[in-house]
């Protein structure tokens, strides 16, 4: 429902803080619609896994730059580090948001949430991955 009197980014910023309550409070989610079929809350959570195992693969990643690297530029290298250690910070807080946004449309018998954030995930895992492949390259190169 929308209020009148909300602006559409001020209705968007509720929307997310009551998501994020939302992650402290089980009992709440529960408490919304009706409960789905065990299967699709399953495969939420399976989802919901495969989007952390992403994220501790970046923050991994992002130590394996830092640790097999030392002879790179230590700016590119901190970058790149970095990079990849935020990049797990955010697929991990993603991947919750998502998983409370996709169990609440089940119980409420709407449409599943769509969201950009696994293109954007794919894009940016890209282009690292080609920056990457540059360090090393310059690095065995020199």
């Amino acid at each position: 429902m929308i209020d009148a009197n909300r602006t559409p980014t001020r209705g968007r910023l509720a929307s997310a803080v009551a998501d994020v309550r939302l992650w402290f409070a089980p009992e709440r989610l529960r408490a919304e619609g009706e409960t789905p079929d065990y299967r699709f809350s399953l495969a939420n959570e399976r989802t919901f896994l495969a989007w952390l195992r992403t994220a501790m693969a970046l923050v991994g990643g992002g130590f394996a730059v830092d640790q097999f690297l030392p002879d790179t530029n230590s700016a590119l290298r901190l970058a790149a580090a970095l990079t990849l250690l935020a990049g797990g910070a955010v697929c991990a807080v993603r991947a919750l948001n998502h998983w409370v946004r996709c169990e609440l449309a089940m119980r409420r018998g709407e449409d599943l949430p769509v969201s950009r954030f696994p293109v954007v995930l794919g894009l940016a895992v890209g282009v690292i991955a080609l920056v990457m492949v540059g360090l090393v390259a310059v690095r065995w190169g020199g």
